[in-house]
């Protein structure tokens, strides 16, 4: 019975062992250490985060090529080029194109400013407000949820690494630390981990399709 009851919590614990792994891949998904530390556009929007992360992948096209697809994000915009069946399961999938996000770039939605409002859902879902746009090197959005202490900031920067582009998202959030908080708040950032290295991984598709099928034109 021990030998047996020592296996099931060999195996626990591997398990254990191997998920607390992914989820520390996917928390720093493709960011190196420089890109984690360093400092970036918003950040002085929430100076002491007591949730930060920093996530980014490589896209082979410019800059140019990726802007557009990054400044027409959002809920009833362009969607979030994440897992669309999850936008859908908490009603939130409403986007140009319909439940699933674009698959081009929309001319009406290119034009994006500071004090415009980028929607996650309908209410009472937040939304995010237009802080600094810089194109096409960085979109920064700030948000609070109407609770005093409350706050948060969503930066994408996109720094040309030779013939390809490093798209950097950084996300930083302060909240009053309460038990209740630090439980809703760690909940949300893991979802948030989940969705974010899809849209990541969704612009680059986009981006690099794009490219590919203006070489094929010239």
């Amino acid at each position: 019975m021990r030998v047996r009851n020592g296996t099931i919590i060999g195996v626990v614990a591997g398990v254990v062992a191997l998920a607390i792994v992914a989820l520390r891949r996917l928390w720093a998904f493709g960011a190196t250490p420089f890109e984690r530390t360093r400092a970036l556009p918003g950040d002085d929007l929430i100076p002491a985060p007591r949730i930060a992360s920093t996530r980014a992948i490589l896209v082979h096209a410019p800059p140019d090529a990726i802007w557009p697809w990054l400044v027409q994000i959002g809920w009833q915009r362009a969607g979030w080029y994440s897992y669309d069946l999850l936008e859908r399961l908490v009603g939130a999938a409403d986007f140009v194109d319909g439940p699933h996000s674009a698959r081009r770039i929309v001319p009406e939605l290119q034009t994006l400013a500071p004090g415009d409002a980028i929607r996650l859902g309908p209410e009472p879902m937040p939304a995010f407000t237009v802080m600094e746009v810089d194109p096409p090197r960085a979109l920064v959005l700030g948000g609070t949820e109407g609770v005093e202490g409350t706050g948060a900031s969503w930066a994408f920067v996109l720094e040309p690494l030779g013939d390809s582009t490093r798209l950097i998202a950084r996300f930083r959030l302060t909240y009053p630390p309460t038990p209740a908080n630090h439980l809703m708040w760690g909940v949300s950032e893991l979802a948030h981990m989940i969705m974010e290295q899809k849209m990541l991984r969704g612009i680059r598709r986009r981006a690099e399709a794009s490219v590919w099928r203006w070489q094929r034109e010239e």
